[in-house]
């Protein structure tokens, strides 16, 4: 796995790096030689927030943790990702090495069952909605999403002609995604 860790508005020191190859490298076994892990350190007033993305095979694997220390932060965000691959482990299993999923966690005997049921459920599309996709702007489409007091809204961007989403961060901040050429 390639690494590429990423200080903002804070220097990271060596045994910081080090500590996230020694934390991500448990992750190593499951992904291709291929795969990017971007570690992504941001200060913001005396919390620091680590981002870990790792993408593999088309696949994006993504967990964020703020706290006081950059090393809490980094061992949560472990745990997350950790979790994430628990809780998919049988689809994850199909898109990845062979059997490296069942080795993971035959090497990893930690009792995560408390926090993620290793009963995998289907994913089960419980109801299908249709409407129509209406060219707006980014603001308008800011403005129906809040009108409607939803998360995220689909829409037709009137300057590209590309169907968008814009959504709500956690932080009260929006977000835009658009479709890659």
């Amino acid at each position: 796995m390639k690494y590429n860790i990423v200080g903002r508005k804070v220097n990271l020191r060596d045994n910081f790096k080090e500590r996230v190859y020694k934390k991500l490298g448990k992750f190593e076994k499951i992904f291709s030689e291929e795969a990017e892990a971007v570690v992504t350190v941001t200060l913001e007033k005396n919390r620091q927030t680590v981002e870990v993305t790792i993408r593999d095979s088309g696949m994006l694997l993504r967990a964020e943790s703020t706290a006081l220390e950059m090393n809490d932060a980094l061992d949560a965000v472990v745990d997350i990702l950790g979790g994430q691959i628990r809780k998919n482990k049988t689809k994850l299993s199909k898109r990845f090495k062979p059997d490296s999923i069942n080795r993971y966690f035959a090497e990893e005997a930690v009792g995560y069952e408390d926090d993620y049921s290793l009963d995998e459920e289907d994913y089960k599309v419980v109801r299908t909605k249709t409407f129509s996709v209406k060219p707006l702007s980014v603001e308008e489409a800011i403005l129906q999403m809040n009108m409607i007091a939803h998360e995220f809204f689909m829409f037709r961007n009137a300057k590209s002609g590309e169907i968008n989403v814009v959504y709500k961060r956690k932080d009260g901040t929006y977000g835009l995604l658009e479709p890659e050429a």
